[in-house]
């Protein structure tokens, strides 16, 4: 913990040990990185408003929920008002980003819809909505499109930096290749977008030797924010065969608490998101989160009728979202820990204005 407190170069080994710290150890770590993000990014929280925008999936990864393989999943896909009208309401309440995600669609159609709505969503809110997408791998020219149109942020999650692992999580094939998500990656960054990638954390087969990679490999590849939580399993899926071997939930809860807080000290600057999967695992999931590094929440303000058909894992939250009642909630819980919301805000990264390496140089190495 003396060598963490000291600065940010540290080796797989030493983070490997700060996850697996346990008691004083462990409130040392979350009290540090703590101040790093107080001093980096200060007590402000922001909103990225979730669009769950379909769950139409081409992908069968063995861990999620809408894999194309589950046909226990009632699909659906909004149109484009619903999305603009729900864009269009949560301006109004103070968000100063939205996040539009969809299970991985390739398509001409599927391409037109989403630059449709970015280029309405920028519209309608005279430029002032700040966007993100998580729509998974498409071709460069569809990337290209998309920036050219307005969006600021892509998240494209490599889910573990571990090669052997990647590939015990997904088909054998082409379109689950480890290379084509590092390529795509890379594109993205050249692009010029905000680059967000994130992991899972206690799946089946990790270990915290992995998980220490995977905080490097982020590091290395000069992400500018970062969405990753605990693997929480579902039951239609290939993986939920392996539940025996996971950790208790409150041991992945504070392992995902620990990742959190180490990528703060490694990074200072990025923006890192609370996910739905913490809270998941804890009610003040988000909260702990944003104590010890977080800095972005994401709330869900998918239509209500869709958000039971967009569970990736079980036990999701689906919250009704009443009239700005989840805010102000929300306001409370975050003021208790001396944060407050950052109203009306885009939040960019701060890390992306101030240069980066390229991940090009990961995949020459690979």
């Amino acid at each position: 913990m003396t060598k963490i407190t000291r600065h940010s170069r540290l080796s797989n080994d030493e983070l490997a040990s700060a996850l697996s710290s346990t008691g004083e150890e462990e409130q040392a770590l979350f009290e540090f990185s703590s101040e790093v993000k107080l001093q980096s990014v200060g007590n402000e929280v922001y909103l990225r408003g979730l669009i769950e925008f379909s769950n139409i999936c081409i992908k069968d990864c063995f861990y999620c929920g809408i894999r194309k393989s589950n046909s226990n999943v009632h699909r659906y896909s909004l149109n484009h008002e619903e999305v603009i009208e729900t864009v269009k309401l949560a301006y109004e309440r103070g968000y100063g980003s939205v996040a539009i995600q969809s299970g991985e669609t390739v398509s001409k159609a599927f391409t037109d819809k989403i630059d449709r709505i970015i280029r309405e969503s920028k519209r309608i809110t005279s430029n002032g909505i700040g966007i993100t997408l998580s729509c998974g791998e498409q071709s460069e020219e569809t990337y290209k499109r998309w920036f050219e149109s307005g969006t600021d942020r892509y998240l494209l999650r490599i889910e573990t930096s571990s090669e052997e692992l990647y590939k015990k999580l997904h088909p054998n094939d082409e379109l689950h290749s480890y290379s084509k998500r590092l390529k795509a990656l890379e594109v993205l960054q050249k692009t010029g977008y905000q680059l967000g990638t994130g992991v899972m954390i206690g799946l089946p087969f990790q270990t915290v030797e992995m998980l220490a990679e995977d905080l490097l490999f982020m590091k290395e590849i000069d992400i500018d924010m970062c969405g990753m939580g605990p693997y929480i399993e579902h039951r239609h899926t290939p993986l939920y065969k392996f539940r025996e071997q996971l950790l208790p939930p409150a041991e992945r809860f504070r392992l995902g608490l620990k990742m959190i807080s180490l990528l703060r000290i490694l990074m200072p600057d990025i923006n890192i998101a609370a996910t739905t999967a913490l809270q998941t695992l804890d009610q003040r999931g988000r909260e702990k989160a944003v104590a010890v590094g977080a800095n972005v929440i994401m709330p869900n303000i998918t239509p209500e009728i869709y958000r039971h058909d967009y569970i990736l894992y079980e036990n999701k939250p689906v919250s009704s979202y009443n009239e700005g009642d989840e805010l102000t909630n929300l306001e409370k819980c975050l003021e208790s820990i001396g944060h407050k919301i950052g109203y009306f805000k885009q939040g960019n990264s701060k890390h992306y204005y101030l240069g980066r390496n390229s991940v090009n140089e990961i995949i020459k190495g690979t």
